[in-house]
């Protein structure tokens, strides 16, 4: 896989963090001018968090039939017309279902490019490509809110959507004549829609891909805990300043996305399990320091970087987790690899929008739900993979190159 292809990979790839995080600065905006109070936009949010899940469940199958681009091409049309419509509704539920629909269509920005990954590569090698990937998919949270605050100071909230559609657009070229077809027409197969149920339930009948998608799962609610809670945290509790709000989440991007630099590195080094593993056990005792320090009371207005140092090694060790997992839960499935991305990613934004539902139960005035919240995302993490290796501690740690 060259260059180019990494590259543009990488860039599909980013389309659900980039569209997620794109238009959070404009919930104030978007509430304002569709008529709904204060907490509304979260509505929005949530239909696209469901569409996500719903659409990644529905297109894994067609991956495996039609191969990685045809579907791919599909759903970004969907996602860029459903886009269209968001930039010129005037009606918060219409909003709300279009959402959902753009969402449905952008889920397979989600599936092609795992499977995609999985066709050309596994275990060590896989890690390392998974890992650069990982690189331009941390520049989304780092770039996709100072983007829309930009686009907002532009015009309105309006062409935050306009923007989608652009880049919708640019994929769907970028994809039709520059991206390469990874699935041949001899690795794929027709199967009815009791054969992708019964895939499905083949699946979630194994306990090691199970658990193993469970990680990867945990360690993306971790990172949604922050990023759903960061607003209130960082500007309504530490008094932040909307720049320096925007430049301390640029921060945690690039922690993000050197944490999963050096990750690479290391799989040509290390076992890519224990590397998983350190990483993991990094993420809980910062949230636990992170936890202390505000229960100390050392966290507020007057001091607040001990607690953003702690979030900032959180988010960095946080990129050791999520690239090697999702490698190990791919691992022996290269025959159905486009099920098992759906399935893993299905799961994984099912299980991460439950972030945001628990945060909404954490009290919103105190400086410590945030950090409550992480920490409850990588303890169930912890266990996820404690389950893992006790199911099978010798053929997963095998899996090197």
């Amino acid at each position: 896989m060259n260059a180019l292809t990494r590259v543009l990979i990488g860039v599909i790839f980013i389309l659900g963090p980039v569209s997620t995080d794109m238009y959070l600065p404009a919930f104030p905006a978007l509430e304002h001018d569709l008529g709904h109070g204060p907490g509304s936009a979260q509505l929005t949010l949530t239909a696209w968090l469901a569409g996500l899940a719903i659409g990644q469940f529905t297109l894994g199958p067609l991956c495996d039939r039609y191969g990685r681009k045809l579907p791919l091409l599909c759903g970004l049309v969907v996602y860029a017309l459903a886009s269209v419509g968001l930039a010129l509704t005037t009606s918060f539920h219409m909003f709300c279902v279009l959402r959902f629909i753009a969402a449905l269509g952008g889920a397979i920005s989600s599936v092609a490019p795992r499977a995609m990954v999985r066709d050309v590569a596994t275990g060590a090698a896989g890690v390392k490509l998974m890992s650069q990937l990982m690189l331009i998919f941390g520049l989304g949270p780092l770039l996709a809110p100072s983007i829309g605050s930009f686009l907002l100071d532009l015009g309105n909230w309006r062409l935050i959507f306009w923007a989608n559609v652009v880049f919708g657009i640019v994929m769907f070229f970028g994809t039709l004549f520059l991206l390469p077809e990874t699935l041949p027409m001899e690795r794929r197969f027709a199967l009815p829609v009791s054969g992708m149920a019964a895939r499905y339930r083949d699946l979630l009948r194994e306990p090691l891909f199970c658990s193993a998608v469970m990680v990867v799962s945990f360690g993306t609610f971790t990172m949604f805990a922050y990023l759903s809670n960061a607003p209130a945290l960082f500007e309504n509790i530490l008094h932040f300043s909307p720049h320096l709000f925007a430049i301390f989440f640029g921060l945690n991007g690039v922690g993000f996305i050197l944490g999963s630099q050096i990750n690479a590195r290391l799989a040509n080094r290390f076992l890519f399990t224990r590397v998983m593993e350190i990483g993991m056990l990094a993420v809980l005792v910062f949230c636990v320091l992170a936890v202390a320090v505000c229960l100390s009371g050392f966290a507020g207005p007057q001091d607040p970087w001990i607690l953003c140092a702690l979030i900032w090694c959180t988010t960095f060790s946080l990129g050791f987790i999520g690239p090697n997992a999702g490698i190990l839960a791919l691992t022996h499935h290269g025959h159905q690899a486009g099920a098992a991305s759906a399935l893993m990613g299905t799961m994984n934004w099912t299980i991460a929008g439950l972030a945001g539902v628990m945060m909404s139960f954490l009290p919103t005035h105190w400086v410590g739900s945030t950090s409550i919240g992480m920490l409850v995302g990588i303890s169930c993490c912890w266990l996820c993979d404690l389950w893992r290796r006790r199911l099978d501690p010798d053929s997963y740690l095998s899996v090197r190159h």
